[in-house]
């Protein structure tokens, strides 16, 4: 739009945004005139990063300057004026709430099971995420091996996260996602769908290791059934004890086929209720409430079944001990300069954990598969989920830990099963056992060897499965170097990527 700009200068910016081979793929994605359009100006401004990456905090002063005007708006859009969605916004909240609450506490129980109740504060259960989950064990074989404070040595791996994190923000590190090519962020996504099984997995796996291959005492008269029911009723849930005394071990098989129902059915009422939106019955939007709200309802839905319809037979429950404060300062003294200078090393490479996560979620979340329909952005909703979120500290220990552990393990499973939906790499291995005629028409079957295809596809699997060695190792050292690997698979992941999009052009 430069009047200054002669013909010359204009066919130059062309060549040079042309000359990138997976650009020109992109634009031959595009179906219309606007997608080609947003897709022209993303290269400019990928042309342009350079510039902009070792600029101190532009990008945050960009984002200030591009938010202020209509600040306000973001509050106040959808609750007044024409564009009401107050419904929207209900039904928004209670996902969000569920969505943070939920996982957070599975997660926490996890920790707590992890550090063998190291972790058991409320508050550390409900601030959990995955990234902390999966270093939680680094952290505590660490302390384990030196003979140092958990407490004080996980709250300095914090704060020097915390302050990685903040430089990257100053240094505009989100810029480096470009480097990150579709197919790192499709192995990812399912390693993480994979970490969620293995987490079910493990935890049911401990249930029947307690409950059903427990030998039945030799005691125990074989009826009418009447002494073993009774037997059952004064069963002890396992990881519930608060007085650190151990759990009895009595036969009680009905408590691990419980578990496994419980798990299973609310894998399956979520699942069901997600994909509901795709049914023809009831109403459009009694469809989106249910699958917006498949989680929550799942994890109710079977936490009444379990601690009420079944009662008798005692379940699991995450960890919980009131005598615990809900804030205790970290002794953050007791620790050395050198023990200090080594959570400094940890707590970068958890940032670099939490800064890839991220960024791939965010990147996963704007794939051009997700075609938008219409936009209502609000800070209110997250504002509002977050805020319910704290004030979940007052439902301790009742009504929270009336959820079985093995509901949230089918937590687990749900999660892992919505994020392969849509996942390509997910979608290719499943061509393995199809036959050729079966193949979806999908813009790469149509344009590239069935040959190249699987070639490629194999390679992922391989980078996938060096990310689950490293990853799930049961040495926690092996862990600590997790992120590095996954920057590595960014060279690699890009040259076969160039190369199978060449293939396409011929």
């Amino acid at each position: 739009m430069k009047s200054t700009k002669t013909a010359t200068e204009v066919g130059r910016t062309f060549a040079t945004m042309f000359s990138d081979i997976t650009f020109r793929q992109k634009l031959l994605e595009t179906k219309t005139e606007e997608e080609f359009k947003e897709a022209l100006v993303h290269q400019r401004h990928l042309l342009t990063v350079l510039h902009e990456f070792f600029n101190v905090g532009k990008g945050i002063f960009d984002d200030i300057a591009r938010r202020f005007p209509v600040y306000a708006l973001d509050f106040t859009d959808g609750i007044i004026g024409n564009n009401k969605a107050i419904g929207k916004y209900i039904t928004t909240m209670i996902f969000l709430y569920f969505a943070c609450l939920l996982p957070s506490i599975a997660f926490g129980s996890l920790n707590d099971e992890n550090t063998e109740g190291v972790i058991g504060q409320p508050l550390v259960v409900l601030l959990t995420t995955a990234p902390l989950a999966l270093y939680i064990n680094v952290i505590k074989g660490i302390c384990d091996d030196y003979n140092l404070q958990f407490s004080a040595f996980y709250a300095w791996v914090g704060l020097w996260n915390s302050f990685f994190l903040v430089l990257y923000s100053l240094f505009n590190f989100s810029l480096v996602m470009k480097l990150f090519k579709r197919s790192t962020e499709e192995i990812i996504a399912l390693f993480i769908s994979i970490t969620f099984v293995l987490d079910a997995l493990k935890g049911i796996t401990k249930v029947f290791t307690h409950y059903y291959h427990v030998p039945r005492p030799h005691s125990a008269p074989v009826d009418n059934g009447t002494n073993a029911w009774n037997l059952s009723v004064e069963r002890s849930s396992l990881g519930n004890q608060t007085d650190g005394a151990p759990a009895p071990m009595p036969y009680g098989r009905e408590t691990a086929v419980l578990s496994l129902m419980l798990m299973l059915g609310t894998l399956w009422l979520g699942h069901t209720l997600y994909q509901f939106k795709k049914s023809p019955y009831l109403h459009a939007r009694v469809r989106e409430i249910l699958s917006d709200c498949a989680l929550p309802i799942s994890v109710l839905t079977f936490s009444v079944v379990g601690s009420y319809f079944f009662k008798e037979i005692k379940m699991s429950k995450f960890n919980y001990n009131q005598s615990e404060s809900l804030f205790e300062l970290a002794p953050l003294r007791d620790l050395s300069i050198g023990s200090v200078m080594s959570a400094m090393g940890l707590g970068f490479l958890l940032s670099m954990l939490f800064f890839i996560e991220q960024n791939i979620v965010a990147s996963l979340t704007n794939a051009p598969e997700n075609r938008i329909v219409s936009v209502k952005e609000t800070r209110l909703t997250t504002l509002v989920a977050n805020f319910l979120v704290g004030l979940s500290l007052l439902l301790l220990p009742f009504p929270l830990q009336l959820i079985p552990k093995p509901v949230l393990y089918g937590l687990f499973l749900y999660i892992a099963l919505t994020s392969i939906d849509g996942n390509q790499l997910f979608e290719r291995v499943a061509l393995l056992l199809k036959e050729q005629t079966a193949y979806p028409p999908t813009h790469y079957i149509r344009r590239v060897p069935q040959r190249k295809i699987h070639y490629f596809t194999g390679l992922q699997v391989l980078q996938l499965l060096i990310l689950c060695g490293f990853g799930m190792s049961p040495l926690p050292y092996m862990k600590m170097i997790f992120p590095l690997i996954m920057i590595g698979m960014i060279p690699i992941s890009t040259l076969f990527a160039i190369e199978l999009v060449q293939e396409s052009d011929h």
